[in-house]
This record gives C-alpha cells, sequence and structure tokens, in this order.
C-alpha cells in the first residue's frame, strides 16, 4: 500500500562537488541548507547581507556587489538609537554609525571577491510581499521596526518577480560569466501575510521562476516547496510554530538535493566525511584506554587519507 505521493526527481544538469564554490542567497530557509553544506565540509557562504527574503531585495543586493557600492551614513537609519540599513538583516545594526558602514562595506568587497570564484549561486525566494519606504521608493530587506505608517505593503507581480531574477542572474554573470544558478521557493510559510495571502505569494513566485526558464534557460530549479507541501505534509516535520520545517524535514530534503545536485564523485566522498564527523562526536570514558588511543590514531588517518584529496577541508 502507497501512503505517500513522491515528487519526480532527476538528476539536474547543475553538480556541485567538494571542489565547487557556493554563494547562498535568500530566505532563512536558504541557511537551513547553508549550513548542511558547510556542516558536510563543502566551501559555501551564506547570505552576507543576512537574510533576504523578497526577490527584489535579492537583487538590490547582489546589484549593489556589482557596482561596489560604498555605503556612508547617510544611508542608514537611526531608529531608537541604533542606525540600520534598509538593505541588510539587522545583525549588522549598531549604535555606532561607522562600524554598522565597515561592516557593510567589507560584506560588499568580500561578496565580490568570493563571487570571482563562485562556481555555483543558489536562490531561496521567500516571500513575493514587499514593504516600500515611502520617501525613497524603494522595497527593503527589512524594516527595522520603523513605523508601518513609513512604508507600502505590495504584492510583486510575477512580471516584477521575473524582471528581479534576470537581472540577479545577469548581474551575478558580470562578475562571473561562468557561474551556474540554482533557484528555490522557501517552503517557510508567511502566514502574519494570511493563509491566502501566503498563497498567493508562493504562486507568484513559482510562476515567475518557472515562466523565467520557459522564456530563458539561465538556472535550474530545485522543489523544495514542493516536497514539503506534498511528501512532508504533516505537522510532524514542522517545528513548535507549525510554521518552519523542523530537523528532520531539513535532513529529507538535505537527502533530496544530495539526490539531485550533488555529483557522483561527491556522493563518494561524503560517506566519508559523514563518518569522520560522527566519529568526531564520540566521547569515550577512559581517554587514556589502549582501545581509545587506537580509535584516534584511526580517526587521524581518515582524516590524513581525505585531505590529500581535499587539501581544503579541515576539522
Amino acid at each position: 500500500m502507497k501512503l505517500q505521493t513522491s515528487i519526480l526527481l532527476e538528476t539536474s544538469r547543475v553538480q556541485i562537488d567538494y571542489g565547487s564554490r557556493v554563494l547562498m542567497l535568500g530566505s532563512c530557509f536558504v541557511e537551513n541548507m547553508g549550513a548542511k553544506l558547510k556542516e558536510h565540509k563543502f566551501q559555501v557562504e551564506v547570505n552576507p547581507f543576512g537574510i533576504l527574503f523578497p526577490p527584489l531585495a535579492i537583487s538590490r543586493f547582489v546589484d549593489l556587489v556589482v557596482k561596489n557600492y560604498s555605503f556612508a551614513q547617510d544611508d542608514l537609519w537611526l531608529v531608537n538609537g541604533r542606525y540600520h540599513c534598509p538593505h541588510a538583516h539587522s545583525d549588522f545594526s549598531d549604535g555606532d554609525a561607522e562600524k554598522v558602514v565597515g561592516n557593510l562595506n567589507t560584506a560588499i568587497e568580500n561578496t565580490a571577491s568570493y563571487l570571482k570564484n563562485t562556481t555555483h549561486v543558489i536562490l531561496t525566494l521567500g516571500t513575493a510581499w514587499g514593504y516600500r519606504y515611502k520617501e525613497s521608493g524603494e522595497i527593503v530587506a527589512n524594516c527595522h521596526k520603523v513605523p508601518q505608517a513609513n512604508f507600502d505593503k505590495e504584492l510583486a507581480s510575477v512580471d516584477e518577480i521575473k524582471l528581479a531574477l534576470k537581472t540577479t542572474i545577469e548581474n551575478l554573470k558580470i562578475l562571473n560569466p561562468g557561474l551556474e544558478v540554482v533557484i528555490t521557493v522557501s517552503p517557510v510559510r508567511h502566514i502574519k501575510d494570511g493563509f491566502v495571502e501566503n498563497q498567493r505569494s508562493k504562486a507568484h513566485l513559482i510562476a515567475a521562476v518557472h515562466e523565467l526558464m520557459e522564456q530563458e534557460v539561465v538556472a535550474t530549479y530545485f522543489p523544495a516547496y514542493e516536497i514539503m507541501m506534498d511528501e512532508l505534509r504533516d505537522y510532524r516535520f514542522y517545528d513548535r510554530d507549525l510554521v518552519h520545517p523542523n530537523a528532520l524535514a531539513i535532513d529529507y530534503i538535505w537527502e533530496k538535493f544530495i539526490e539531485v545536485h550533488l555529483s557522483a564523485k561527491a556522493k563518494k566522498i561524503l560517506p566519508e566525511v559523514v563518518s569522520i564527523l560522527r566519529d568526531m562526536q564520540h566521547r569515550p570514558f577512559d581517554t587514556e584506554s589502549e582501545g581509545h588511543k587506537k580509535f584516534q590514531r584511526k580517526l587521524e588517518e581518515k582524516k590524513a587519507k581525505l585531505s590529500q584529496v581535499l587539501p581544503h577541508i579541515s576539522f
């Protein structure tokens, strides 16, 4: 008896291996997948400007990187004694404007440098809803608790999202023409916008991605949203807030990502990495015992063997 429908997955033409350099941008779900890649010793940078939910915010960040934009204090908002950047996450916020500006410009410079040798960019789209700051007319990445009266809440159209994605990819390829782009829609529901509003948002995102890919082969699509909504359509796969995927769901989607996007060579190396990580978690009763010393010698031999093949990996 079959008790679950499964998403039909095929091996993607876009393959990631241990020599790949990956940049991940977007919603909080991209941080879940980024953490998995980092945990398993892939070369990856995640959200240099912090979490970015709307496609227009991702596009703005990439545009700033390509233009090598230099922030100044005039670009910041001063709210309740702290300086904030409307295009970055509140992780950058601080009471010292000079510190905020310095951290923003360092993130821009480091991202531009990393992109020159990046092989893959993964974009995870969180929501089509955005907040347009009335004074500047721009969609912001974060409202930083500025009173809502200063913003207009807007649902980006399919065409607006397509244009934002197209611009993002074109800008990425200015810095690195050879990189590959993978797009996914976050399975996290933005129910604070409303249940119907969340569905409208996800529909716009999905339609925009696929219309763009039908018109121009500029990216590939990984169905994280569809896996969560169909294969994992049960609240036992959700966190306590009943919105975010829990650890089990993240592991499941990670396994599907491996199936689709990891190269055959990477799939052979991955179990060796997992074995070393598991052995490193071992806690002996007696650190001076001969058995533990033998275990440690074997562990170091495993590390040395892997380092010969992949010198950039460290444990």
